[in-house]
């Protein structure tokens, strides 16, 4: 393939990612106003995320047949067209249900044009240059969802939630348009079986999981509503590994977790999503509801990561390719460790410049491990294999930046409920400190698997 052509075909996916990426996350921001206008508590408001990350994670899986069964190009308009819908939906929402239905439409659009990306992207560059490649994607992947909550601040503060779903509906458009002109077939099909029972089964697992996680907040953690689904999940999983290591052409390939890169990348990315979609949310609540701010000064404090990481993440590839993972690895997760460390010991006096501040230290630790850690777990891939890992992968990060959601936002209102000795603004932020404890403690898992011992390797192996 020319040059030219990768490059149309990655500004389309640059321009494409950022607008479905945004949604990720955009609503945090605009969530406090929301769950007045709607009459909700915010452990059923955190599902506007938590949820659109659980859609986002029982998709991915189907991507990897997808892929194969369909061409390129008619793949990506599907699924910008799907999103376009989910938006649609979202803007003309009367009620919180709809609001909802929307928001699972959207997830299920990005969930197939996230890992469409990547593989197609891990496809068409050499893997010398798949380091750099993907340090430039992070600017969409990594930056988007962390600059999405301040943009959307100043939208909701002078045209109202609704207008975030009309400014991504216009860009959608145009990138449909674009991508009808430029966009390509660069991925092999093959005919494939659809396993219908496997998809069924990981759907039951991943909603299982994150539901049952999701109601700590509603029940008692020793209670039905909590122990049944993730109990259910469990059991979907460990009944959809067995099938898929019977067959020959299976769903969804597991043998590639015996490549010791991918499994470690694949554990490094969980534990990362873990602790950063609990912040995205927690971060926000604090500014807004707890200390009183407007939605447009909650992003502007985010604002000085955002443009850290989306100044770091090319340098990131560039580091990638020259020294491996290592360094990074090491360097981002002490970085986090320390940014939500300090979130533990903030106060109501604490000023938002230094919250700002532990914020960048926490979006430059990000910066030095999203992109690094997929690119490297999915170094050794051959093509047909990449879909499977960008699948499992993609859908795994997303399921435990639900799960990280869905306990962090629970343990901040458990925390907030019991300690009625302090004043409600006090209560308040001393569950926002619990949270961020919470956090701290994931981040230290992420540092030790970051001092596993790594080999560093370049050749392309199945």
């Amino acid at each position: 393939m020319r040059d030219k052509q990768r490059t149309w075909i990655f500004i389309n996916i640059i321009i494409t990612v950022i607008a479905s990426t945004m949604m990720a996350t955009a609503l945090t921001t605009a969530l406090p106003v929301m769950i007045t206008e709607f009459n909700i508590s915010v452990t059923t408001g955190q599902w506007l995320t938590s949820g659109y990350s659980l859609a986002m994670g029982i998709v991915m899986p189907l991507t990897a047949f997808l892929i194969t069964q369909f061409p390129t190009k008619k793949l990506y308009l599907t699924a910008i067209v799907l999103f376009i819908v989910g938006l649609l939906i979202a803007v003309l929402a009367p009620n919180f249900t709809i609001l909802m239905i929307g928001r699972l439409f959207q997830a299920c659009g990005n969930g197939i044009l996230s890992a469409m990306a990547q593989v197609i992207l891990l496809t068409i560059y050499p893997p010398e240059r798949r380091g750099t490649i993907m340090g430039w994607y992070g600017l969409s992947i990594g930056a988007a969802p962390v600059i999405a909550p301040t943009i959307a601040g100043v939208i909701v503060d002078y045209s109202g939630w609704r207008m975030i779903f009309y400014v991504v509906i216009v860009i959608m458009i145009l990138s449909f348009i674009v991508a009808s002109l430029a966009f390509k077939n660069v991925l092999e099909t093959r005919k494939k079986h659809f396993d219908t029972l496997s998809f069924m089964i990981s759907a039951i697992a991943y909603a299982g999981i994150t539901i049952g996680i999701g109601n700590i907040g509603t029940y008692k953690f020793i209670s039905a509503g909590v122990l049944l689904p993730i109990l259910l999940g469990i059991i979907a999983i460990v009944i959809f590994a067995r099938r898929q290591l019977s067959q020959a052409d299976p769903f969804l390939d597991l043998r590639i977790l015996k490549h010791r890169a991918f499994t470690l990348s694949l554990i490094g990315s969980m534990l990362l999503y873990f602790a950063m979609m609990g912040s995205s949310i927690i971060l926000p609540l604090l500014i807004q509801s707890v200390e009183g701010f407007s939605a447009t000064v909650s992003g502007l404090v985010t604002l000085p990561g955002s443009l850290a990481m989306a100044i770091l993440s090319p340098f990131a590839g560039k580091i990638y390719d020259r020294f491996g993972i290592r360094r990074l690895f090491i360097t981002g997760s002490l970085g986090l460790i320390i940014s939500n460390l300090c979130m533990v010991f903030i106060n109501i006096n604490t000023s938002l410049l230094m919250i700002a501040s532990f914020n960048i230290i926490r979006s430059l630790a990000i910066g030095c491990l999203m992109m690094p850690l997929i690119t490297w777990g999915m170094s050794n891939f051959l093509p047909e294999m990449m879909a499977h890992g960008t699948a499992l992968l993609t859908s795994l990060r997303t399921i435990a930046g639900a799960i990280g959601s869905a306990i962090f936002v629970s343990l901040m209102t458990f925390v907030t409920n019991n300690s009625q000795h302090l004043s409600a603004q006090g209560a308040a932020m001393h569950g926002v400190n619990a949270a961020f404890l919470g956090m701290t403690f994931g981040a230290v898992a992420l540092f030790i698997v970051a001092l596993l011992p790594i080999k560093k390797t370049n050749t392309k192996s199945k």
